[in-house]
């Protein structure tokens, strides 16, 4: 029975492995596209823009110009457009792709084939153990405590303090601080809960989902928050009544005096213009993010309080960024060593 089995393996295997099996002539290019037309039916809106914009730029012109059948696209096909994409990828002619980037290409390739064994087009997955450059390890700019406070005390007269506040307080994205409705907020119990999320890709995006389910999180509020709440609506309340038929109504917090919801890309630029307004140390929008973590760290919170606070979905994320020691922090260290070596001496 046993060598019955085995020789039934080898047969399947032989079959499945024939090539005259698979003789379709549509080229890989196209079978791109048909599976982007599919994933646009599974996939959040924000994350089938970023598809569509990988394969219009990058992967589709590639494999049209090369002219490869789906049926003969092997692992070379693969190892190829990445190393190629790796030394001269970028739009602007000035060098390669990054790894994160080449990775999401990666993740194209593979679903696109996925989905070619799955219709029975091709016997295997071929876009698999691949040589790709390692992720650097990424360095993110922030602001310790002090800085923080610095700065919030410089912006306190800016209209779009309240949002610096929460991003920084609460850690937030940028795409969370500019989803945060009404209906997110409950006066009564003092609690915050992110729920909603507004981001652009090709067009702005708005979402009644967080990145993650990890991401949806239910936070405290504080007196000085319930108090620029109540401010911000009795602001919104006056702007309605002023504007009168031409007030645009939505359950946005952080928007224009017309109703109007800021744009992503304004908040990003208008914070850069901020931070050279007044002196202070240039970091993104999103480093008020990581402002807030390095804070909790360097307050004695744990890894798990910071993920939990910040809605990372692994707490690996979490370690990977705020577990390090600053500069000041490793000065006490090695005067700490010093002094206990030198009682010895």
């Amino acid at each position: 029975k046993k060598d019955r089995e085995k020789k039934l393996r080898q047969i399947l295997t032989q079959y499945e492995d024939d090539p005259e099996k698979y003789t379709s002539t549509v080229l890989f290019c196209d079978y791109i596209l048909f599976w982007l037309e599919e994933a646009q039916t599974k996939v959040r809106t924000i994350s089938y823009e970023h598809y569509a914009n990988e394969v219009k730029n990058h992967i589709y012109p590639y494999f049209k110009a090369l002219g490869v059948r789906l049926v003969d696209v092997d692992r070379n096909t693969c190892q190829s457009y990445f190393n190629a994409k790796a030394k001269n990828g970028r739009l602007d002619g000035k060098g390669g792709l990054s790894p994160k980037t080449l990775r999401h290409h990666k993740n194209i390739l593979h679903q696109t084939l996925e989905l070619a064994v799955l219709n029975g087009q091709i016997p295997k997955n071929c876009c698999t153990n691949l040589s790709l450059p390692k992720l650097e390890r990424k360095t993110y700019a922030f602001y310790n405590y002090e800085e923080t406070q610095t700065f919030l005390q410089a912006v306190q007269n800016e209209p779009l303090y309240p949002l610096y506040l929460f991003t920084a307080v609460y850690g937030l994205r940028r795409s969370e601080v500019l989803g945060l409705k009404w209906d997110s907020i409950d006066l009564d119990n003092k609690t915050l809960t992110i729920k909603h999320t507004r981001k652009r890709c090709n067009t702005v995006v708005e979402e009644d989902t967080t990145k993650t389910a990890f991401s949806y999180r239910q936070l405290p509020l504080t007196e000085e928050m319930v108090n620029q709440l109540v401010r911000l609506k009795l602001e919104e309340r006056q702007n309605a009544k002023d504007f009168g038929s031409a007030y645009q109504k939505n359950g946005y917090i952080f928007k224009w005096p017309d109703g109007k919801p800021y744009a992503p890309d304004y908040i990003t630029s208008k914070f850069s213009k901020t931070l050279k307004k007044y002196g202070l140390k240039h970091i993104a929008f999103h480093g008020l993010r990581h402002s807030c973590g390095s804070m909790l760290n360097e307050m004695g919170f744990t890894l798990k309080d910071i993920q939990e606070w910040l809605g990372h979905a692994d707490i690996q994320t979490t370690a990977n960024i705020y577990l390090h020691l600053d500069m000041e922090h490793k000065r006490n260290i090695s005067t700490a060593l010093s002094s206990a070596l030198a009682e010895k001496c």
